[in-house]
């Protein structure tokens, strides 16, 4: 079979991406451009994406020229894309799953690379989890300038591979895990129990405290350990820094007419 074809997938580098005027561009390095200089890594297809006003229209025209210049056997597809407010979060993943979505990937005969240099760090991040939830078969591809000895050497600067099914990545998330189970375990005070119902209560307690910052309300018969439930929640919440303060415990069933509001939220005389 012969070898995979190599695609490429990035956001025009609004600002690294512009950098010199006429032939002076040449000095310096480019994202999008250095990407298809790599001796190493030949890029036969580029998807770009750019935005929607005639100045990133130009830029990215004058890009798709420039690479077609000095690597004439790479397809450079431009594709624009509106972005109201490129730094929200919901709005770009949004836009960028929608991308995703319609893309029509051939993974049997070419292989995909998605450029995080270029975009915002919220399109950089969006890259990442759709990669890693591989809505994007892809491996995520750094690039980064390098030191010249002259100005006679060309700009095309360095690149670096991350994929998110290496071994490393399996070792980052097997710590995730771990510190999940430790939270787990934590909650369980070390009470070790096959019992299923109190298991997945516990796991459904962990995952709403640490995700939410609603209030949780504990409910069940006296002498089935909610305050020391609710005491061990506080400490999991406070040691992953997602609550201040100390804890308060109040018995209600004391709480009498006025004394009450007293107790509850303080009074001054």
């Amino acid at each position: 079979m012969p070898n995979k074809r190599t695609v490429a997938i990035g956001f025009i580098g609004a600002t690294l991406d512009r950098v010199g005027k006429g032939a002076s561009r040449w000095n310096y390095w480019r994202p999008s451009v250095g990407l298809c200089q790599q001796t190493d890594l030949p890029i036969h297809r580029l998807e770009l994406i750019h935005g929607l006003d005639a100045r990133d229209v130009s830029l990215a025209e004058r890009v798709r020229a420039d690479i077609q210049q000095i690597s004439p056997s790479t397809e450079v597809r431009l594709h624009p894309m509106s972005l109201r407010n490129p730094w929200d979060f919901e709005e770009v993943y949004g836009a960028l799953h929608d991308f995703t979505t319609a893309y029509n990937f051939d993974t049997e005969h070419e292989d995909y690379l998605v450029h995080i240099t270029t975009g915002t760090h919220v399109a950089q991040i969006c890259w990442f989890l759709l990669t890693e939830a591989r809505y994007l078969p892809a491996r995520l591809i750094q690039t980064s300038p390098a030191k010249r000895k002259n100005d006679n050497e060309p700009a095309c600067g360095t690149h670096a591979l991350i994929d998110l099914d290496l071994s490393r990545y399996d070792r980052i998330a097997s710590r995730f895990a771990s510190k999940r189970l430790e939270g787990l375990e934590f909650l369980k005070s070390g009470i070790a129990t096959r019992n299923p119902a109190f298991n997945r209560s516990i796991e459904q307690i962990e995952r709403v405290a640490l995700r939410s910052k609603a209030p949780m309300l504990l409910i069940g018969p006296t002498g089935a350990g909610k305050s020391f439930l609710a005491r061990r929640i506080y400490e999991l919440k406070r040691n992953r820094h997602q609550m201040q303060g100390r804890f308060v415990e109040v018995n209600c069933a004391t709480l009498r007419g006025d004394g009450a509001m007293s107790a509850l939220f303080g009074h001054v005389k």
